[in-house]
């Protein structure tokens, strides 16, 4: 029974956390009632059984699977070019289809050639440090407009919202902190439960999607023959090597959480990249939006103490089972993105004290303090940059100017290998 629970609790949160991205590009590409019912499908149950192989197979962590950031990027990019380069919305999605294709094939043989334990090595305390905090930082806007009931159809602050956002972040924070091991490790679920019912009673009643049938299988290539072309290789193999940074940063996260700093599962890391190879191989045949292992489950982890895999294999497991639903799906959908916001908010609130554990971890004190103040610089800097300023660029540039979080990341490895390689110059003797 507790493991159904904490199943149950584990679906909740991937759901809420991943709803957003296949409804806001649905509506990018004027798809159908219908067509969006399917892309939000295929979605989730991409998700549902990329985190499920991940946890069984793959890297075998308890790390849920979201909406990659910058395969939702490049959705939005490819949006633009409808017209330009593409005469439809369905021919841009056959190509974004195609890429997410062949970003399964090199991550595949990016792990066939065992290139994820060297790029892994890349990760050290330094590294990791500013990429958690650059992802707090990245998040935080989100996390606030949300809370303060801020939408593309509402510009304005809700008051009303903001309070009740506030009251479910102190009851998030209390549950977590208490000190009775039940309700901390339920203090998501019962947090959301409870801000549900604070919001209907404030007359926030929810709206659900009508389902017209109960039963309902995925479709494969929903938008027709995948489309390969120079140009979405090229975004494919730049997006790829950059997905793989993030995954490892989360599956790095994860083990500081579970204290298994000094795994001795070598095979880690070509297990994981063998399989976001398969699921991005799945998501593209099926139409959905590429996949990633989320950093937030480390927040997650903490705020729970959940920390067994069988709990979080009957959340992806549930995941994959209600999308089979519509009216199951429809209800879990229709959860105020403000409660979604807030839970998150403190989970997220959690992952400063994770990055913060990682500084202890360093030996080269001035190096890191180097290295932080220029990456965090520009990573952060990057955030405030109008997307406008660059849509000249090409899409895959675009990409990555646009994402703080990823050009703060590469930087600091750049310039902390690149110190690193002065060191052992200097140290070596004069000949």
């Amino acid at each position: 029974m507790k493991a159904i629970l904490s199943g149950l609790q584990w679906m909740i949160f991937m759901i809420a956390g991943a709803i957003a991205a296949p409804i806001a590009i649905a509506d990018l590409y004027n798809l159908t009632p219908m067509e969006t019912a399917g892309f939000i499908q295929s979605t989730m149950i991409t998700l549902g059984i990329a985190g499920f192989l991940q946890g069984l197979i793959g890297h075998k962590f308890p790390i849920h699977e979201g909406p990659a950031g910058l395969w939702w990027s490049i959705f939005t990019i490819y949006a633009s070019l409808v017209g330009v380069l593409y005469s439809s919305g369905r021919e841009a999605l056959q190509a974004l289809g195609g890429g997410m294709i062949i970003s399964g094939v090199i991550f595949i043989l990016i792990s066939a050639f065992k290139l994820m334990d060297k790029i892994s090595r890349l990760f050290t305390p330094t590294v990791t440090f500013i990429y958690l905090l650059l992802l707090i930082f990245q998040l935080s806007g989100s996390f606030m407009r949300g809370m303060l009931g801020i939408t593309s159809s509402h510009t304005t602050v809700d008051v009303k919202v903001f309070l009740l956002s506030v009251i479910v972040v102190c009851i998030t924070f209390w549950l977590g902190n208490c000190r009775f091991a039940l309700l901390r490790q339920f203090s998501v679920i019962i947090s959301i439960l409870l801000g549900w019912l604070l919001f209907i009673v404030c007359g926030h009643i929810p709206v659900f999607l009508q389902a017209h049938i109960l039963f309902n299988l995925p479709e494969m290539l929903p938008f027709g023959w995948p489309r390969f072309d120079s140009g979405t290789i090229t975004t494919a193999l730049l997006l790829t090597l950059l997905l793989i940074t993030n995954a490892i940063a989360s599956i790095r996260l994860m083990e500081t959480v579970l204290k298994q700093e000094q795994s001795t599962d070598h095979r880690r890391y070509w297990r994981a990249g063998l399989i976001s190879g398969l699921t991005h191989f799945i998501g593209g045949s099926l139409g959905a939006i590429g996949s990633v292992p989320i950093s937030g489950a480390a927040g997650f982890v903490e705020q729970t103490d959940m920390r067994e895999r069988r709990s979080f294999l009957v959340g992806c497991s549930l995941v994959i089972a209600i999308s089979l639903f519509p009216p199951i799906m429809n209800v879990i959908s229709g959860l105020p993105a403000p409660i979604g916001y807030a839970v998150t908010f403190v989970i997220f609130a959690k992952m400063v004290g994770i990055a913060l554990r990682e500084l202890k971890k360093v030996i080269h004190e001035e190096r890191t303090f180097l290295v932080s103040g220029v990456s965090l610089l520009v990573g952060v800097g990057l955030m405030f940059i109008p997307s406008s300023a660059t849509i000249h660029l090409s899409p895959i540039v675009i990409a990555i100017l646009n994402n703080g979080l990823i050009c703060g990341s590469l930087l600091a490895i750049v310039l902390e290998q690149m110190f690193m390689w002065r060191e052992k110059q200097r140290s070596k003797p004069k000949q």
